[in-house]
């Protein structure tokens, strides 16, 4: 796979674009958070700002320049994925499912803002990205059934058919033999659904033609998969230390795609993966040195 970006130029760009998601978190949130009850304000903050690689909205930034956008509040739109992704870490940690102590090396929100408080914060989350993204397509002009298929768009990713099933498939695969099929479905749902929407809503915000969004969609549900097997890899090679967070996928008794292919083949299988959404992008008329990048960053990565 061959892209425009060196790891130098990668750097630079995911710093310059993590901190215009950041400027835009910090928006949503001076927006949404005189809605939120004062004693589930805390939580609701802790939630979104732990930082992270805010890998969704740049993906949906990236998506919308590489179909022909240009406005600047793009980022306003893209950080509504933030905040679902925000959401369903809050809740993956809470002690009835993953019972984390830690995520990016600081204490999860339960452990600082109590059980209750983080899972009605979080939940609130929900609602408010929906209204984030509305508000933000209707700033940039966009029609309004288009700003309703775009919430549309992330609600369907973040429902029972995507995040939630695959979360609910999560808990009871625990301690299951879990085969190839089996898992690929699990984290289509859990992890692939909402990097998949950033793509598409990218693409759907900047009026991409039909086969540039069947495009997006390919190469979404490609890094999607890749990202899971990357995620597995890390888990099974690098100590909490280095990644920031506990238990192990391996200490809750989930079944991985290291456990069924060991990480060699493991590995290989992700950079497939990532090589079949770039031919897909290409495919679609919409070659982006960015994505590609992206693509290669997927993989590639030490947490």
């Amino acid at each position: 796979m061959t892209s425009a970006f060196s790891a130098s130029d990668l750097k630079e760009f995911l710093s310059v674009e993590r901190e215009r998601v950041e400027d835009a978190l910090g928006r949503a949130l001076a927006q949404l958070g005189p809605k939120v009850p004062d004693q589930l304000r805390g939580a609701f903050q802790h939630g979104v700002t732990g930082g992270g690689k805010r890998l969704r909205p740049i993906l949906c930034v990236a998506a919308y320049r590489a179909a022909g956008g240009t406005d600047p509040a793009i980022y306003d739109l893209a950080v509504s994925l933030e905040l679902i992704h925000a959401y369903s870490l809050m809740h993956d940690d809470l002690p009835c499912m993953d019972d984390a102590d830690l995520r990016r090396g600081e204490p999860t929100t339960h452990r600082v803002h109590g059980e209750e408080r983080t899972t009605v914060a979080g939940t609130l989350l929900i609602p408010g990205a929906s209204l984030q993204a509305y508000r933000a397509a209707e700033s940039m002009g966009i029609p309004e059934p288009v700003r309703r298929d775009l919430v549309g768009e992330l609600s369907r990713a973040s429902g029972g058919g995507g995040m939630v099933g695959g979360q609910v498939l999560d808990l009871l695969g625990e301690e299951e033999e879990l085969g190839a099929p089996e898992l690929d479905d699990l984290h289509r749902r859990k992890t692939g659904a909402l990097l998949r929407a950033s793509l598409r809503m990218g693409g759907i915000a900047a009026d991409v033609p039909p086969e540039g969004l069947d495009g997006l969609d390919r190469y979404g549900a490609t890094i999607g998969l890749a990202f899971q097997i990357a995620d597995d890899v890390l888990d099974a090679t690098a100590s909490a230390e280095e990644l920031g967070k506990n238990p192990s996928d391996a200490e809750l008794g989930k079944s991985t795609y290291v456990s069924l292919f060991g990480v060699e083949e493991a590995g290989r299988k992700a950079r497939e993966l990532v090589s079949a959404g770039v031919d897909a992008l290409k495919a679609g008329g919409l070659a982006s040195p960015e994505l590609e990048a992206l693509a290669r960053y997927i993989v590639e990565r030490k947490r």
